[in-house]
């Protein structure tokens, strides 16, 4: 094989690839500006806080376009469940895996329509137990640095009785029930600065009282669930398979060309660790003593040590070369990363139906001054994979869960008055890949 043509090929193909994703044009249609809050939070959706999620019409309107009632639904990077959710919705049996604990307790909780009268009379119950609590109630408080890091003593304290009450109830779909709203209201407790996605401490912050905070976010989820029975009763749903696994994404626990579709956003190179978003929650349920050890776990984090890595691209290559001149560990991470996600491609592939679809929600960004076109790269990768382009979509985010800002000179996410600050996330891509 000659080398000079086949770089020519390699470099138009990458070239085309850029030029294609450049002259898409943004499709207004696709950012539901007119949705509120209370849409983008309806039945199940609001249970729990977590960053830089997708709306759920996303998730229905490409199920809408590319499968019917029945087919097969995946997600390989679950987050807080809203594929699955939306499929269940629509009568599609889904399977979400994540390798974050959190994540699956949320999804859990999220998917499971519980009977109201029988999570009501459970509430009722709980409550009054919890009501019982007073200064000389025995506690046992967990022992650890960390706790003790962001808690303080009577935060603590009752957070512990909650803790304790919730791990006597038998019923599991409760219990998950329960302890995802504990989660949801660890924040709010301890002193994690409110505004703040970071792990950064603000000793003059005045935490929620546990036990009101906690009633009062179950009575929402109440809300939520009663809104999810009602609408899976009337659709004849209740019963369509929903499942969460917590592995790795290339471990998708799905036959070979089983799969519909495939919905999924995969987490960012540069964006949030999720081990220290959800170090609060994973420490209090003991998902994990050790906080180091939990963020080797996750895809996309700067705790991966380096390995033999296949890009599968030559504009990720590019990107590589780019940072090696800036930064020799950042080069490393995001090559981790992309080889890692070219693995999960192959996954893909692999559980994907011949004619299924995979549609990938992704946004481009920089690190010290050079783009990292992660939506290029997936196409690319996509492409030398066997998959063809379908469609691709821009839409613009009118998110506010998604900070907007980063510092130029590190690419880590900025305050809006930073000096230095650059437009982080403000369009990005769905690419729909076709088998």
């Amino acid at each position: 094989m000659d080398p000079i043509n086949t770089c020519y090929n390699v470099c138009n193909m990458s070239q085309a690839i850029i030029s294609l994703l450049n002259k898409t044009k943004i499709d207004k249609s696709w950012s539901f500006s007119d949705k509120t809050r209370k849409d983008t939070a309806y039945v199940t959706h609001g249970y729990h806080r977590y960053p830089a999620k997708f709306i759920p019409q996303i998730v229905s309107r490409l199920a809408e376009k590319y499968t019917n009632e029945g087919d097969f639904i995946v997600d390989p990077f679950g987050g807080c469940g809203t594929t699955l959710v939306e499929s269940k919705v629509m009568g599609r049996p889904s399977i979400a895996v994540d390798i974050n604990p959190v994540a699956v307790l949320i999804t859990k909780a999220k998917i499971t329509a519980i009977d109201p009268i029988k999570i009501e009379k459970e509430f009722i119950t709980f409550q009054k137990r919890l009501e019982t609590y007073n200064e000389k109630t025995k506690v046992k408080a967990p022992e650890h640095e960390r706790i003790d890091y962001w808690f303080k003593p009577e935060e603590k304290r009752k957070l512990a009785f909650i803790f304790t009450e919730i791990s006597k109830v038998k019923d599991q779909d409760v219990q998950d029930f329960f302890f995802c709203g504990f989660s949801n209201i660890l924040k709010n407790c301890s002193i994690w600065l409110q505004k703040s996605n970071k792990p950064t401490r603000d000793f003059e912050k005045n935490p929620s009282e546990p036990i009101k905070t906690f009633i009062k976010q179950i009575k929402m989820m109440l809300r939520g669930n009663a809104g999810l029975f009602e609408l899976l009763s009337e659709k004849g749903y209740l019963k369509i398979p929903s499942k969460v696994i917590c592995t790795d994404a290339r471990t998708i626990p799905a036959k070979d060309n089983s799969v519909s579709l495939i919905v999924t956003s995969p987490p960012y190179v540069t964006s949030y660790e999720y081990a220290d978003l959800h170090q609060l929650t994973a420490l209090w349920l003991e998902y994990t003593k050790d906080l180091s050890d939990f963020r080797k776990r996750f895809i996309g984090t700067s705790y991966h040590n380096k390995k033999d890595l296949i890009l599968n691209s030559a504009l990720a290559e590019n990107i590589r070369k780019e940072l090696l001149e800036k930064d020799k560990k950042t080069a490393e991470e995001v090559s981790t990363y992309f080889s890692e996600m070219n693995q999960v491609f192959v996954e893909m592939k692999r559980i994907l139906k011949k004619g299924g679809k995979t549609c990938i929600v992704v946004g481009n960004t920089s690190l010290m001054g050079v783009k990292i076109l992660n939506a290029e790269v997936f196409v690319e990768q996509l492409q030398n994979l066997g998959l063809k382009v379908a469609d691709i979509i821009k839409r613009e985010i009118p998110s506010k869960n998604l900070p907007s800002v980063r510092d130029k000179e590190t690419g880590k996410f900025a305050s809006i008055t930073d000096k230095n600050k650059i437009s982080a996330y403000p369009t990005e891509y769905i690419l729909v890949m076709q088998k």
